[in-house]
């Protein structure tokens, strides 16, 4: 049994935070500093009202729009930004999406590795014979956890939710993963504050840091020298490593869609790993950093601007918050 990709969408909320935003609420900040440094001219970020439960609905019906919604045995979702600690939202999304009763449903807790995982877990069910047809979701507002005055966050991180249709093919498109976790990373990318170990404090302490950045252990607290230290380090072994456990090498990849974190970043590990960059995308322009949905919006784009044909091999890569990371190569 094989599967294969049938359709991705994805939804942007309509509130937009611009560069020239950013500039006059933190003169500091200039617009084309931003871009230059991040590659990055505005960001999608929810209303008061909107959650990440919302976006998935959005992108959910967006997908099913032209497919029969009977065929889907199978919802995930992925965030770290769940409306309710229970239920579990993939099971609202359910009912929402007027989706079979029949049909399975979780969440699951990942960040930017969470796409190339949703696609290894929806393999495995497909091999399993459990589900023939698969609608993987991944919808973050990180957005809800950064206090107004963390400029340095809030200027990468962009809100948004995309969907995935993955269906059982003769023939394998999804090929094979390299997954990984070093959780002794979890004090560098972490939110101290709201689960049972530590409640939201309502009067936490403010912390700035020596770039004026501001924020609350209630908030979220990235150490970026740290996760671009852990990048650089751990991407181009899960490259290697996914290349060698498909039987191939960097020549024969079409395609190579990294976690889109922020351009500085990927320019690096395109040198580093002596990448062409005509195979190399890179686009946050208008979205940011989307967390889990960086690597579905990138196909999307591609596959509309006709970047991709059937038959091109491409290899997806995400790492960060967890530690986490996980590589895999698919056939378009």
């Amino acid at each position: 049994m094989g599967c294969k990709i049938h359709s991705i969408e994805y939804y942007l909320p309509e509130n937009v935070l611009t560069n020239e935003d950013i500039g006059r609420m933190h003169p500091e900040w200039s617009a084309g500093k931003i871009e230059k440094k991040l590659g990055i001219r505005k960001r999608h970020i929810v209303a008061e009202n909107e959650t990440a439960l919302d976006l998935a609905l959005k992108a959910g019906e967006k997908i099913l729009k032209d497919y029969d919604r009977s065929k889907i045995d199978f919802v995930m979702l992925c965030t770290q930004s769940p409306d309710y600690f229970l239920p579990t939202s993939a099971c609202i999304l359910q009912d929402k999406l007027g989706l079979k009763k029949t049909c399975g449903a979780f969440d699951f807790n990942l960040g930017c590795s969470g796409y190339v995982y949703g696609l290894a877990i929806v393999k495995g069910l497909i091999a399993a014979g459990i589900a023939r047809s698969v609608l993987l979701i991944m919808s973050e507002t990180y957005s809800r956890h950064m206090h107004p005055g963390d400029i340095s966050n809030r200027s990468i991180f962009g809100d948004a939710a995309s969907a995935t249709i993955i269906e059982y093919s003769d023939k394998e498109h999804i090929l094979e993963f390299d997954l990984g976790t070093d959780g002794s990373g979890m004090n560098n990318l972490i939110v101290p504050n709201g689960c049972f170990r530590n409640p939201c404090t309502p009067n936490a302490p403010i912390i700035t840091d020596d770039s004026g950045n501001i924020r609350t252990d209630n908030n979220l607290y990235m150490n970026g020298p740290e996760i671009f230290n852990f990048t650089i380090d751990s991407v181009p072994v899960v490259i290697e490593n996914v290349l060698r456990k498909n039987k191939t090498e960097k020549s024969l990849i079409d395609h190579f869609i990294l976690h889109q974190a922020n351009k500085y970043m990927l320019g690096y590990l395109m040198k580093k790993m002596d990448l062409p960059e005509d195979k190399f995308y890179n686009n946050l322009l208008d979205t940011g950093n989307t967390v889990s949905s960086t690597i579905p919006i990138a196909l999307k784009n591609l596959h509309d601007e006709n970047k991709i044909k059937s038959g091109d091999k491409l290899l997806l890569c995400g790492f960060g918050v967890g530690y986490s990371w996980g590589g895999a190569v698919i056939i378009w």
